[in-house]
């Protein structure tokens, strides 16, 4: 197997007295489908964190083809090709939906009229075109949660993080995300979602999946291996995942 894309050490983080991520370790591959998966307050947000540079590990190491990004600031990470999503999203909400994704599709592409053709694409990639020219106040909870991916997709990564792209979407709206996170492999693009109680989903689109709890890793492995780990039903209050 290639070298990984992405390989986290022995990662820790504490806050305090308490230990947010205690000595995880996994690794992501090119193009590669992965779910970091976990009950509120597992850790997924603080990995996130330290991965894109905004959280400063307590121990451990993270490298990025290669490379060390531990200490890097999170503008040179994105520059390398690590992009992510928020959970909480706030665009500019005075800006059309275009211009949001424009000002990310800047850091790739300086001059301007670049920039904004390779918005429009992404904003008709994500079904957002009929809104392009829309301030971002208008849109619905999952317009802005397209949006958001379109902006960091603006960054050209070669890894997308997507911290809790399903939350608060109607099943409906939880498919059309899965559809379109699948989509992402198609275009080279190596995607770890982290996601809290939408398994249905993650079983079907996950090449691999690492489950998290209370701060450590506790399962790492395909779909079908994971959902039956002792440790996993435990954590996942003893119901198997396909019935959460």
């Amino acid at each position: 197997m290639s070298e990984p894309l992405l390989e986290v050490r022995d990662l820790s983080v504490r806050f305090g007295g308490v230990a947010a991520l205690a000595g995880v370790s996994f690794s992501v591959h090119e193009g590669e489908l992965f779910a970091l998966i976990g009950p509120n307050g597992a850790g997924k947000t603080t990995l996130f964190n330290v991965v894109s540079g905004i959280v400063r590990p307590s121990g451990g190491d993270i490298r990025f083809r290669g490379t060390s990004i531990v200490g890097k600031p999170a503008h040179a990470i994105a520059r390398m090709g690590i992009a992510r999503t928020y959970q909480i999203v706030r665009p500019f909400h005075r800006l059309t939906v275009v211009d949001n994704v424009t000002v990310s599709a800047l850091v790739r592409r300086p001059a301007l009229a670049a920039a904004r053709e390779r918005a429009r694409e992404l904003v008709e990639m994500v079904g957002l075109g009929r809104l392009a020219d829309r301030s971002a106040s208008s849109l619905t909870l999952t317009q802005r949660k397209r949006l958001e991916v379109a902006r960091a997709l603006a960054l050209d990564p070669a890894l997308l993080l997507l911290d809790e792209v399903m939350a608060g979407l109607t099943p409906t709206e939880m498919d059309q995300m899965a559809e379109f996170v699948l989509g992402l492999r198609e275009r080279g693009i190596a995607a770890v979602a982290g996601i809290e109680h939408v398994m249905r989903l993650i079983m079907r689109v996950a090449d691999r999946i690492v489950v998290l709890d209370a701060g450590a890793l506790i399962a790492d492995g395909d779909p079908q291996s994971v959902q039956r780990d002792p440790k996993v039903v435990q954590a996942y209050l003893g119901a198997p995942l396909e019935a959460l």
